[in-house]
């Protein structure tokens, strides 16, 4: 079977809704109290800003196995056990921008690179501020996230109807997706909100949540980390973007 590198979606210029307005955190933790996530975790995500992005390229689904495999075949490293439809796991910051490297070079020249924090949440949320990449209700089935009781990966795109507005797929579980934003503090964040985490694994932001994640990660302005070591564990992939045609 042939493998495709990548099947690109174009995401034209445009405002993104970032972020979650200050006076709605307390809300939200309310929201999702039953996860036990603490309230200081979605402060992070505030204030709510409008920021203009211009276009951009972002892949439809995480990188595969398959896709993975052609990339670890061609760089002598080990090629994942998995079904070759499911996203690779278990990949660290830089190996996921090596991978752009080197698919980068396979494209020509062409600037493939991890997605900003920014570029991922649009993709997600498209032009309005909407909760989940499918809207603004949680609706199990819609995700692989861990209300679903599967405990690992599925296929990518197992889940159309809950693509982004764009048609982007799996933008909430399955993998956890590494961006190319070194976590810091929005512009204006809450005083409370940490300058740095420094327990984190990696310092780059992860977005999306994977299969063992509950529905607060599903959230298009939730953002996180690699809060631990083992990054097969927690699911961590990731998925290309690059600049518009």
């Amino acid at each position: 079977m042939r493998v495709k590198l990548v099947d690109w979606v174009e995401i034209p210029a445009g405002m993104l809704r970032r972020g979650t307005p200050a006076e709605e955190v307390e809300e939200v933790a309310h929201r999702y109290a039953d996860t036990g996530v603490p309230v200081e975790w979605y402060r992070k995500e505030a204030p709510r800003t409008e920021i203009h992005l211009p276009a951009f390229r972002i892949a439809r689904t995480q990188v595969t196995v398959g896709q993975w495999t052609l990339f670890a075949q061609a760089t002598r490293r080990p090629a994942p056990q998995a079904p070759v439809d499911h996203p690779v796991i278990g990949v660290t910051w830089k190996e996921a921008m090596d991978y752009c490297r080197w698919l980068e070079e396979q494209f020509g020249g062409l600037d493939v690179r991890l997605p900003t924090e920014d570029e991922w949440e649009r993709a997600a949320r498209g032009d309005d501020g909407r909760e989940f990449p499918w809207g603004n209700e949680y609706r199990t089935g819609l995700a692989n996230l861990v209300d679903l009781g599967i405990g690992t990966t599925t296929p990518v795109g197992s889940f159309p109807e809950g693509a982004s507005p764009f048609g982007v797929l799996d933008m909430a579980g399955n993998a956890d997706e590494w961006t190319s934003t070194r976590y810091a503090p929005y512009p204006g964040a809450p005083i409370e909100v940490p300058s740095a985490e420094d327990w984190a694994f990696d310092p780059h932001v992860t977005r999306g949540g994977a299969f063992r994640h509950d529905r607060d990660l599903a959230r298009c302005a939730r953002r996180h980390g690699a809060y631990e070591q083992d990054l097969t564990a927690i699911g961590v992939g990731f998925r290309p973007a690059a600049s518009a045609r």
